[in-house]
């Protein structure tokens, strides 16, 4: 993922209400959200190329979302894929404390992941604190730390309060409000340390280019009586593709510590 916008305990009928988009290169081989056949009771998509997932939900609760931390000076850290991070959060049974005291964060690059056991939702990064419980509102996450107010991040945020509070709420609204294509000028981008032509590309919260772009959008509703819908917008360089849809009730169970 490479932008997340998250209303939390902000609605009175819905626990987390999430849109996202992951931007990847449309060559790498991807598997579009499911039921995992190797993993029942996991729904998500897959990297087949590193055998991860970027965003995903279990029938007991547990979710968990990632994205990449750009910083274009900063030599690459870690061997292993970030995708492990959210698989590994999904098919523990580890409370969000217990699965960060666990976590190696060095073995990775940079990344920010928000992981839910059930009972509450949390933010972890290896660049920034390690846990963050996540108090209620409407956030967001792009490419730099938890709520870095990078100007597509607060654009979508006010998008998604006004598809919140107007009463349109549902998953077409979430995805359609993150198809937005338009870019920023250079005097209000951050500066990551790639080049100025890329950094205004990727301001746009709906990336295309010839080779990388936006590949799904994802829309989250979670209801506080556990009635959950999860959809999934895929893309190729064409323009859309297949679109994904499930619903399923929650089964919370306790997570360990």
């Amino acid at each position: 993922m490479c932008l997340i916008l998250f209303a939390y305990n902000y609605h009175p009928d819905y626990k987390l209400i999430l849109t996202a988009n992951r931007d990847e290169f449309y060559a790498r081989p991807t598997r579009p959200m499911q039921f995992w056949p190797e993993q029942s009771d996991l729904v998500a998509g897959k990297d087949l190329e590193q055998g991860g997932t970027w965003l995903g939900l279990t029938s007991q609760g547990r979710f968990s979302a990632l994205t990449n931390h750009r910083d274009g000076r900063r030599q690459k850290q870690g061997e292993r894929s970030r995708g492990n991070l959210p698989l590994a959060f999904l098919l523990s049974q580890q409370s969000c404390d217990a699965f960060i005291r666990s976590t190696s964060p060095d073995a990775f690059d940079g990344f920010n992941q928000l992981i839910d056991d059930g009972n509450q939702l949390c933010y972890l990064s290896n660049r920034s604190e390690p846990l963050q419980p996540i108090p209620a509102g409407i956030h967001g996450i792009s490419n730099a730390v938890f709520d870095t107010p990078w100007p597509k991040l607060e654009a979508r945020k006010a998008a998604l309060k006004i598809c919140i509070d107007s009463g349109e709420l549902s998953s077409d609204k979430l995805i359609q409000l993150m198809a937005n294509t338009d870019t920023f000028p250079d005097s209000l981008l951050p500066d990551t340390g790639v080049t100025p032509d890329f950094e205004r590309m990727l301001s746009a919260s709906f990336i295309r280019s010839e080779n990388y772009g936006t590949r799904a959008t994802t829309a989250l509703l979670i209801k506080h009586n556990g009635e959950a819908e999860i959809v999934e917008q895929n893309y190729d360089q064409k323009g859309t593709t297949e679109r994904n849809s499930i619903r399923l009730t929650l089964k919370q169970t306790v997570s360990q510590e």
